[in-house]
Formats: C-alpha cells, structure tokens, sequence
C-alpha cells in the first residue's frame, strides 16, 4: 500500500499571491467622478463666472522671484511668504543678487517662514544652478525645473503656468483637499490626483482650473468646516461633507458671490 503524500501547506504569502494574481500584469486602477461631464463643464464655467481672472496670491516680480517664493511657500501660507520676500525682493531680484546675499543673508529675511534655514540653502544652491547651467534663466520645462533644489512638481507646475501661460495643474493641500472631498477627482497622492483631474477637467477651463479649485478650497469650501451656503456649485456638489442643501442659482450667479471672498 502506497503512502499517502503529506499535503502541502499553504503560506499565507501564496494565498496572499492567488487572490492578488501576482505574476500578472496589473491593470491601471480606474477611478470614478462623481460628476458627468455636463456638471464638470457647469461647475467650472460657474467658478470662471465667480472669479474671471484668478490670479495666484503669492507676490513676484519675475520668474525668478517667483520660483523662490513657491518654493518657500511648502507648509506655509502666502501672506506670512508675501511678507518675509517683499523687502527680499527689493534688493534680490536675480540669482546673482540672491547669491550675493548668501545663505545667512537670506536667512535673515525669511526667518519668520517655516523651515527657513533648509529653505534658505535651497534658494542659495537653486540660484548656483540657474547661472551655472541655465545662464540665469529660469526654464520652461518640468523636466528642468524639478532639477532646482527645493522644487517639486507642484512648484515647477505653478512656475509653468504663471510665468510663462502653459496650462498646468499643480495639486496644492486645497487642490487635493477639494478633488477628494467633491469626490471630483479622488486619489491617494497629489500625483494621483492631478493624473485624474487632468481627466475631467474641460479643456476650455484648465488654464485656470489650478487658481479657482485653489481660492475655492481657501475662502468657500474650507478644511474644518464647508461653507456651504456661500457656494456656487453646492446644487452640483456631491461631498458627503455638505453641511446644507442649497437650491440652484436662478440667474447666472447671485450678486454677492461674483468676487472676492473676504477670510
């Protein structure tokens, strides 16, 4: 008589690879809006009505100074970097002049911004490699301005729509904060989001969608608490977040929500 053949345990790892089909190409995960087409193209023409000419709140005089002042703006606001570089902008407009300055010349100006020592290094070394390799220039591509020190994608994104009008979307905490909590483009990383916003977004609209998903987030559909009865898509809004239910503009949009919302 033959002897049966012990059976093999399985590990929890093999299991682990039978339901995940590891070995298998994987397909792109696949995300949902929450929003037709139609409403995407209604949510933004809305915003373009709110805020015609949204223009970033963060104070430059030129490229240059613009990709310093993005770049000290990580977990900061723009009115406490607005403050630090308008007397460091005066006298540093360049690489040159910045580079003059030097690390602790810098320092002193954006002391009162967080992280500023790393930030200071960064702007000093960003400003070496602007003249060494790019004769002075700020570049025009993602490619080469994510080689900057201290500049990310959502920096040389901003940097590329606002200096030079090439239609960018940078993912910011409100950016990333809207796309999810609208259920409009959701998405675990600010990568993610951005791939899927660039999906929905209507072409005619994302020049300027960075700026109105920005001042939305900021001034209307803020991080604690929405303020929902001041919105002009809260009819279209879908977050499960919405602290009201409020009935569709009769006309275009009511007078008091054309313009700047006041903090």
């Amino acid at each position: 008589m033959a002897t049966p053949k012990p059976k093999s345990k399985t590990t929890p790892s093999q299991k682990s690879n039978r339901v995940s089909g590891t070995g298998a190409a994987k397909k792109p995960k696949r995300f949902k809006s929450a929003y037709s087409k139609e409403e995407m193209v209604e949510i933004f023409r809305r915003f373009s009505i709110q805020r015609p000419e949204p223009k970033g709140e963060l104070e430059h005089v030129n490229p240059f100074t613009l990709v310093v002042a993005v770049a000290l703006s990580a977990q900061a606001t723009d009115a406490g970097v607005n403050k630090a570089t308008r007397a460091l902008f005066k006298i540093a407009d360049t690489p040159e002049k910045m580079l003059a300055l030097g690390e602790e010349g810098v320092t002193q100006y954006i002391k009162t911004i967080g992280l500023y020592r790393n930030k200071a290094k960064n702007v000093i070394a960003l400003c070496r490699m602007l003249i060494d390799e790019f004769g002075s220039e700020v570049p025009k591509t993602r490619e080469e301005l994510i080689r900057l020190p201290g500049v990310g994608r959502k920096t040389a994104n901003v940097v590329m729509s606002m200096a030079f009008g090439i239609p960018t979307l940078a993912v910011d905490t409100h950016v990333f904060r809207i796309a999810n909590r609208l259920l409009m483009a959701p998405g675990k990383t600010p990568d993610e989001v951005e791939e899927n916003l660039l999906k929905v977004i209507p072409d005619q609209y994302l020049f300027h969608a960075h700026h109105w998903l920005i001042l939305h987030g900021r001034y209307c559909c803020k991080a604690r608490k929405p303020e929902c009865e001041r919105c002009v898509i809260a009819d279209i809004c879908r977050s499960p977040e919405k602290t009201m239910d409020v009935p569709a503009p009769l006309v275009e949009l009511p007078q008091q929500l054309i313009g700047e919302a006041v903090e």
